[in-house]
């Protein structure tokens, strides 16, 4: 039976097909914004001729749209670089939120049942990312995503180039989704959803999970629990093995942690520290460094944490999805 969230993303936006729809002359004439922009010019140019675009949409959407300074303040503070991790984890890893997780874990435990076997990745896992993302559905974002990623694609010299792609992936997106451009919001870089996906993972790895068509992240759980599990696994999950554990150290382990999330290190590396680690001569670790309540902390990150942080690049980010699983998992097994 297909579980369907009440459509909370307002009229308009699984509007009809964008194909071929051509706005009147005077809207096109009217267009100013980032249309009238050189750069906003170069866009338009591609996107017609490279995608097909109609250019009276394009002069319409971009004309529309004007520098959002409220996406470049964001951006330039995100809590993952601005925060340590005794400052992070009370924002996620707290009764009421583990509470909302337990609570739709229970209330979808037949889908999380299906998804989980068919991909093989934990429903902990699976709900504890809706969680951290939007607080199952609570924050799904206020930002027009058109605005902001036209924002950060032509006035936010830093990143402009990876969100000029975003900016194309939102527009085919939403030719492809049925979406109309300027009804849909997201966080302030314009991820979307329940799960919060930004527009390129949205086209590369969100699925169609209750089959009626239509890959809706905003209101579908089926959709939104398969494309999470599926992002895991495309991102190579390995199921059944261990995320991280803590251990405690003997020595500098600054040049190993400099290193970062990705697995590189060896048991030998870990045995520099005083740390006995059970790693195949092929397989490899990371040494993550966090500064907690009582100090720092080191954990090893196995290749599912790294994962994790496919997700969010931050430690910070992957380590809070893995203890708000392990409560959730704690969780469910006492109801149990």
């Amino acid at each position: 039976m297909k579980q369907k969230l009440k459509r909370l993303i307002g009229p308009g936006l699984l509007a009809t097909t964008l194909a071929g729809m051509a706005l009147s002359s005077e809207q096109a004439s009217a267009a100013s914004g980032y249309a009238a922009t050189e750069k906003g010019k170069a866009f338009i140019d591609e996107m017609a001729r490279e995608h097909d675009f109609n250019r009276d949409d394009l002069n319409y959407w971009l004309g529309s749209t004007t520098r959002y300074d409220a996406v470049i303040e964001a951006m330039s503070k995100p809590a993952e670089k601005t925060l340590t991790w005794a400052q992070y984890r009370p924002i996620f890893i707290k009764d009421a939120r583990i509470d909302s997780a337990l609570e739709f874990a229970r209330s979808n435990a037949n889908l999380l049942d299906r998804v989980e076997e068919k991909y093989g990745v934990p429903r902990e896992i699976i709900v504890a990312i809706i969680g951290v993302e939007s607080w199952y559905g609570k924050y799904k974002g206020k930002h027009p995503a058109l605005q902001s990623l036209a924002t950060l694609a032509f006035d936010y010299p830093k990143r402009a180039k990876f969100f000029r792609r975003e900016l194309k992936e939102f527009l085919l997106l939403s030719r492809e989704e049925n979406f109309e451009p300027m009804a849909v919001k997201g966080s302030y870089a314009a991820a979307m959803g329940m799960p919060q996906f930004i527009s390129s993972s949205y086209r590369a790895y969100a699925v169609d999970g209750d089959g009626d068509g239509k890959r809706d992240l905003f209101g579908s759980l089926e959709d939104i629990t398969a494309s999470v599990a599926n992002y895991f696994v495309r991102h190579g999950w390995r199921t059944g093995e261990t995320v991280t554990e803590q251990v405690q150290i003997q020595g500098d382990a600054t040049a190993l942690v400099k290193k970062g999330s990705k697995p590189q290190l060896t048991a030998a590396d870990f045995k520099t520290l005083g740390v006995d680690i059970n790693l195949s001569p092929k397989q490899r670790a990371a040494l993550i460094e966090l500064e907690g309540n009582q100090g720092l902390e080191y954990w090893i990150g196995y290749k599912n944490f790294y994962v994790i942080t496919r997700y969010n690049h931050s430690p910070l980010y992957a380590m809070a999805v893995f203890q708000l699983a392990q409560s959730i998992k704690e969780g469910l097994a006492q109801a149990d």
